[in-house]
């Protein structure tokens, strides 16, 4: 489907729905793909962080962008990370996902080795070269261990098939640097992580976010994302603050540096909309912790209908 550009929105960054074998569990695939699209959102990311990209096997991968792009069936745009440490293997999913008729490939620089910022924009434009689906950047340094340099993005987005990025480092000073230098480039995307800084990043020119707990609470971020368009101040202090009490209960539950996907993997359990899985080397919360959480969830959700009954 045609891309809009700037793309403007709410794009949940996909939970990957698993069997207890790590398999992928495809009747939670359809249902939480038909929850987010009745929900209002913009587009759909698979195999971001939130779809624990690094932990799940090639066969899950490939089968798991097949099957979304076949449920979708073009209703929203889908973006599909493409991330790997080999090369060879990114531009295999690369053509996995043009072949099932996603719209977006979605890279952040491969990990584990020492990379220069020289080497990230040689990196980057060679894989912008060799696939046929445009490419956003993905800028994720707490992760990576690398952030991509506000004169790397610069000089990346004079590619003519690297049209936008995906900011996640939660640094707000970055972040108002990109919107400013891309201010005069309207067509380019820029796009925030954390759900916590979208109402700040979208009054910096900011196009929308990547919000996570959009897979659960979909018409929330929606609502949120259409205040801030309409600078309706009244609704932006109601559905943000609702936001940040969700992160507040949901994300900081235990004390896990995993805390944010085990919390929304078990929430969305709670709704039946996943078994609630991570993939090793994570593993989901104890049943204690579950329960503990449950109560928290329910008081959550509450506040959720509340204020999108207001």
């Amino acid at each position: 489907m045609p891309i809009p550009k700037p793309f403007r929105g709410i794009i949940p960054p996909m939970i990957t729905p698993l069997h207890p074998d790590f398999s992928l569990d495809e009747k939670s695939l359809s249902l939480l793909l038909e929850h987010m699209i009745s929900g209002g959102i913009h587009g759909i990311f698979i195999l971001g962080t939130t779809g624990e990209f690094p932990s799940i096997s090639s066969i899950v991968k490939k089968k798991l962008i097949e099957q979304s792009c076949r449920l979708v069936n073009h209703r929203v745009p889908v973006l599909v990370g493409i991330t790997d440490c080999s090369f060879e293997e990114s531009l295999g999913l690369a053509e996995v996902a043009k072949n099932a008729g996603a719209d977006i490939l979605v890279a952040t620089n491969p990990f584990y080795m020492n990379v220069e910022q020289d080497e990230l924009v040689y990196y980057f434009s060679k894989l912008a070269d060799d696939v046929e689906l445009p490419l956003y950047l993905y800028n994720m340094p707490s992760h990576t261990g690398i952030k991509l340099e506000l004169e790397t993005v610069m000089s990346l987005s004079k590619h003519p098939n690297i049209i936008g990025i995906k900011d996640s480092s939660g640094d707000l000073t970055y972040f108002e640097s990109l919107c400013d230098n891309f201010r005069e480039d309207p067509e380019f995307t820029v796009l925030v992580g954390p759900e916590e800084v979208l109402v700040e990043t979208m009054n910096m020119g900011g196009h929308g976010g990547v919000s996570g707990g959009a897979n659960l609470f979909p018409a929330l971020y929606v609502k949120l994302f259409e205040a801030i368009e309409y600078q309706d101040l009244e609704k932006i202090k109601l559905y943000n603050e609702t936001v940040q009490f969700l992160s507040k209960n949901l994300y900081s539950h235990g004390t896990y540096q995993s805390n944010y996907l085990k919390g929304l993997k078990a929430s969305l359990s709670f709704e039946g909309l996943c078994q609630g899985i991570l993939a090793l080397p994570l593993c989901a919360f104890n049943e204690e912790e579950k329960i503990a959480l449950k109560k928290k969830y329910e008081t959550v959700k509450n506040a959720v209908e509340k204020a999108l009954s207001t």
